[in-house]
């Protein structure tokens, strides 16, 4: 690898992780279809395992090319947060898929649900619960995410400290709330088109807040390790963004679903 060029770019070296990635990705799917059909995720269980260790090793070798080595000078960082503001866009137009769905099916109730909604066996949560606490917890994990951020611009090292570790307990707590929610549930995703939409809608959306409490807690990591300055931590500003992006979804998640759909 040579250490000077004459442009701004990137160009990456050669690398495998692309390759795991895609036989993780398969090896995964192909396990979901041998779990639903043949009752054994053993195959599910290792494409998992192979998707982590990529991801590791992947994010790994970005973060040491943005650090160590330098290479991710302002042109690179603007073709970064492009792909950042495209890539929550994409996750943007998906949750409105399952929006349309909830909608489409409450506001013109077919007759084998009843003509009624939520169809006549459903019982649903009740809105002012443990959703509402999700709710509080969320928009309180988005103010303390939004306090390291401005702490880590500010260069105060501590209070970034201090704000993710709260932002990523609060995502922790969100996700063992609603966990105890799907146990508690009154339906199943099998109960007509309000357990689908509902699991559809609220389980992805779990998903998510796994993955930017994932997210923010590598960049806790990299913090702890002085991989951010003040003027150079895009790592943690996309983090940052996705996370807010999880909090509006569960906003829109808790009016419409939850409190407007009961």
């Amino acid at each position: 690898m040579t250490t000077h060029s004459n442009h701004p770019f990137h160009l990456v070296d050669y690398s495998p992780w692309p390759l795991t990635a895609s036989i993780g990705a398969l090896v995964t799917t192909s396990g979901l279809v041998k779990w639903f059909h043949q009752y054994d995720n053993s195959l599910f269980i290792l494409g998992n395992i192979i998707t982590i260790l990529t991801l590791y090793q992947w994010w790994r070798d970005v973060s040491r090319e943005s650090t160590f080595q330098g290479l991710h000078t302002y042109m690179v960082i603007t073709g970064l947060r492009w792909g950042m503001i495209l890539f929550i866009l994409s996750e943007i137009l998906f949750f409105v898929s399952f929006f349309w769905g909830f909608f489409h099916s409450s506001l013109s109730s077919s007759i084998e649900i009843g003509s009624m909604w939520p169809p006549l066996s459903i019982t649903p949560f009740n809105p002012y619960q443990i959703p509402l606490l999700n709710t509080v917890i969320l928009l309180t994990s988005g103010i303390s995410v939004t306090w390291a951020h401005h702490s880590l611009m500010e260069n105060n090292f501590t209070q970034t400290t201090q704000g993710l570790f709260f932002t990523i307990l609060l995502g922790i707590y969100f996700t063992i709330l609603q966990a105890y929610e799907y146990i508690e549930a009154p339906f199943t995703i099998a109960d007509s088109v309000y357990g689908s939409t509902f699991f559809m809608a609220t389980g992805f959306h779990g998903i998510h807040v796994l993955i930017g409490t994932t997210f923010l807690l590598m960049c806790l990591i990299r913090h702890l390790n002085n991989h951010f300055s003040k003027s150079h931590h895009f790592g943690f500003e996309a983090a940052a963004w996705y996370w807010h992006f999880v909090d509006i979804v569960w906003l829109f998640l808790y009016i419409s679903i939850y409190w407007w759909g009961q």
